[in-house]
């Protein structure tokens, strides 16, 4: 399926044309009859010659409806615009056309309707020069009467040579279904229509809702007046909602696809027509079928920030369009190039931001946002309508390499810095060094981590042996190696260690450099203590206990204990079920 939207001035006969090409009644109310006008959005399809589907959305002429008519020409991909041959290019025309111009359409016909009436020669020229100006470039034009039936047949082929041209969306794109009607049928409850230009609906998904911030589910789903079980983009589709009561539900809201977009009221833009300067304070954005009041804050010669009254679902790179609801006026397109601009409370910011934003095209590029914010996850760039397909350097966060590179070099100076001024300790704590580097994630820190660099312990600092200890704690050392020469098993008290300058802080140190074996606390041997342990275990009648382990190493219990556990746990003895232990190694294998 495809979708057009008409376009064109009152009383053209926009509305007779697609009753004439579909058979069906695109007015919806009775006042759009009794009128003999369309005041609201109308829809209805045919089947072209080569079996494709074509879906029109109808839209008001008149001038005070046009929200309506963005609100239908919004979503669709292309347009097909009427001018009659009688009258001619008028000013609903003009405003049309520039509306589509702003919103970037570019794919259409021009269909010149009541040909019977009058020559549609002069008509064409004109309106085909006034396209050729806009988005829609040169259009193939076709002449027709819905009364005679004149170049029917002609247009409908027309019709089959836009739909060959038209993009097609990937079914796996995230769902934006703009809300354009919501009513509600009883049995059913809340169904809502809207043109999918993307992406895949199925009965039983689960999708935001923007009206209530929350999620419901598709109960069920119907294109071109039947059932279906999903639904791929383009297509017209009305979607029967569980879990939202009518009143919750009406034009401008969006059905989403869950995580995928970036719910905001700032946004930084670039507009295509009116000069920024000449912008009144507050516009009407329209985007989809939303109309929402915006304040402009201009930043440069054609871009601005834009506070909307409401939150909308928007990606980098869409296309809107702003008109001035006073003058009636379409001031013109926009293109959305920041979803999550940054604030402008220093002063130069503005200044400095309008330098930014006038180096920016709106394409959505991971390598541009990357470059911008440094840091990022990988759900926030999905959400702004960047594709993230870097490699993450941590969990979910994507980095641009310059600034990876920085911060690398940057956590090497800190930890060099901090083991500097505490050389007592094993390294940096990763909270620490994620504060001092405005991280906001602690993996990211570990992440950075490269050798010689380690993170042991939530702590990081240098691999191996650490530097040198301070030579108070290494005179201290030695003074503890001397004692233990003679009797390698009977460890210093902690009175007489604090004596000779190890207290808690220096016996870590000590360890962590490999200078000292720590068994419990205050509770000391040399590194080689292990070893030596061993071989004097092997040379005594397996099993044994720890008595005549104790007996053996010539030391106390409150040596032979941890010492006998630590050995368990490394795999150099076992204990028996009768608390005795049997040597698994030899000291040479230890």
């Amino acid at each position: 399926m495809q979708v057009v939207a008409t376009a064109g001035h009152v009383d053209h006969g926009k509305s007779t044309l697609v009753r004439a090409l579909t058979g069906m009644e695109p007015d919806r109310w009775a006042e759009e009859r009794r009128r003999g006008m369309t005041i609201d959005l109308g829809f209805a399809w045919t089947t072209l010659p080569s079996g494709a589907v074509v879906a029109f959305v109808d839209v008001p002429g008149h001038e005070r409806f046009v929200p309506n008519m963005l609100a239908g020409v919004g979503p669709a991909p292309a347009a097909l615009f009427v001018v009659a041959a009688d009258e001619g290019w008028m000013p609903q025309s003009a405003e049309h056309l520039a509306a589509l111009d702003a919103l970037g359409v570019r794919h259409g016909l021009l269909v010149v309707t009541r040909s019977d009436l009058a020559d549609p020669a002069a008509a064409t020229e004109l309106a085909r020069a006034e396209i050729a100006a806009s988005s829609l470039g040169s259009v193939e034009a076709v002449a027709v009467s819905a009364v005679t039936g004149a170049g029917l047949p002609e247009l409908r082929t027309a019709l089959d040579r836009l739909a060959g041209r038209l993009p097609v969306p990937e079914p796996e794109l995230p769902v934006r279904l703009w809300v354009d009607r919501a009513f509600s049928i009883r049995g059913s409850g809340t169904v809502v229509t809207g043109t999918l230009g993307a992406g895949t609906l199925r009965t039983g998904d689960e999708l935001e809702l923007t009206s209530v911030g929350a999620r419901v589910r598709i109960r069920g789903l119907q294109s071109l007046g039947e059932p279906a079980g999903q639904v791929a983009g383009v297509a017209r589709v009305a979607v029967n909602l569980r879990g939202v009561t009518r009143e919750q539900v009406g034009r401008g809201d969006a059905l989403l696809t869950p995580g995928r977009f970036q719910q905001t009221d700032l946004v930084d833009v670039r507009l295509a027509g009116d000069p920024v300067s000449e912008l009144p304070a507050e516009v009407t954005l329209h985007v989809g079928s939303a109309a929402v009041t915006a304040r402009v804050r201009p930043l440069g010669v054609d871009t601005a920030r834009l506070r909307l009254d409401r939150p909308l679902p928007l990606h980098i790179g869409d296309r809107a369009l702003l008109r001035d609801p006073g003058r009636r006026h379409v001031a013109g397109g926009v293109t959305v190039l920041d979803v999550v601009p940054p604030a402008l409370d220093r002063r130069g910011a503005a200044t400095a931001r309008a330098a930014v934003l006038a180096g920016l095209d709106g394409r959505p590029d991971e390598r541009v946002e990357l470059a911008r914010r440094g840091l990022i996850r990988r759900g926030a760039l999905e959400r702004m309508g960047v594709a993230a397909r870097s490699a993450p350097v941590a969990g979910d966060w994507h980095a641009d390499p310059t600034h990876w590179l920085d911060l690398r070099r940057r956590l090497v100076e800190q930890v060099t810095r901090w083991l500097e001024a505490h050389p007592l300790e094993s390294g940096i704590p990763v909270d620490t060094l994620r504060r001092l580097l405005d991280l906001p994630d602690r993996t990211l820190v570990e992440a950075l981590v490269t050798a010689p660099l380690v993170a042991v312990n939530g702590r990081i600092g240098q691999g191996g042996t650490t530097a040198a200890l301070p030579e108070q704690v290494a005179r201290a050392v030695r003074r503890v190696g001397e004692e233990l020469a003679e009797r390698p098993f009977v460890a210093p008290e902690a009175a007489r260690l604090a004596e000779i300058g190890l207290g808690h802080r220096e016996i870590g140190a000590a360890v962590r450099a490999g200078a000292l074996l720590r068994l419990a606390d205050n509770v000391v041997l040399l590194p080689d203590a292990v070893d030596q342990a061993v071989r004097v275990l092997a040379g005594l009648p397996q099993p044994f206990t720890l008595s005549s382990a104790r007996q053996a190493l010539g030391t106390t219990r409150r040596v032979a204990v941890p010492l006998l556990e630590l050995l368990d746990r490394r795999g150099a003895t076992r204990r028996l079920p009768d608390d005795a232990r049997i040597v698994l190694i030899g000291p040479a294998d230890f």
